[in-house]
């Protein structure tokens, strides 16, 4: 089977990235920049939140052993898809949930999902996450791709970060790479 590509925004790819770099199937997990106006996108415009584009975490994976909807579960257990525009503090449109889909199927896939997250009532305000059509990707600089591996010490990653990928890995231990 041949490989797919997913695109998430769940506020800082620092997490999202530490996250899906760790699962069977993904052969790689890059944060970078979607979604704005302009031809060209690095951390300064984007952190501005005037270039529209959201920090996002671009996921190529085999789906024959993981599927869309398990990478979707994932991303939305992984940050507040309830929040508007925010993640805990850090706050602007660069931070927003959204699924970028490279295809219907996608589409239909998280709408799915959505709606039964909504219907069992797994959140107690309601999903703000935007589907968007996939749009060019702008690959993050290289001091942004896998943060939390190479920093583990700084701050925001003990903070908030750490306890995150504590609970990721218990609750999806048996997806995790060996």
């Amino acid at each position: 089977m041949s490989l797919q590509t997913a695109t998430f925004g769940a506020g800082c790819f620092w997490c999202l990235d530490a996250a899906m770099n760790n699962l069977n199937g993904v052969k790689q997990a890059l944060s970078g920049y979607m979604g704005g106006e302009a031809n060209l996108a690095n951390y300064q415009d984007v952190c501005s939140g005037k270039s529209g584009h959201a920090e996002v975490v671009q996921v190529v994976f085999d789906p024959s052993i993981i599927s869309f909807e398990q990478l979707c579960l994932i991303f939305f257990s992984l940050h507040d898809p309830t929040q508007l525009n925010r993640q805990g503090n850090d706050i602007g449109s660069q931070y927003r949930s959204v699924i970028f889909y490279h295809c219907q199927t996608q589409l239909a896939v998280a709408q799915q999902l959505i709606k039964q997250l909504t219907d069992q009532a797994v959140f107690a305000q309601s999903i703000v996450t935007a589907l968007t059509p996939a749009t060019n990707f702008f690959v993050a600089e290289k001091q942004h791709q896998n943060y939390f591996q190479q920093h583990p010490e700084q701050g925001y990653c003990q903070i908030i970060i750490a306890p995150k990928m504590a609970k990721f890995r218990q609750q999806y231990a048996d997806l995790l790479k060996s």
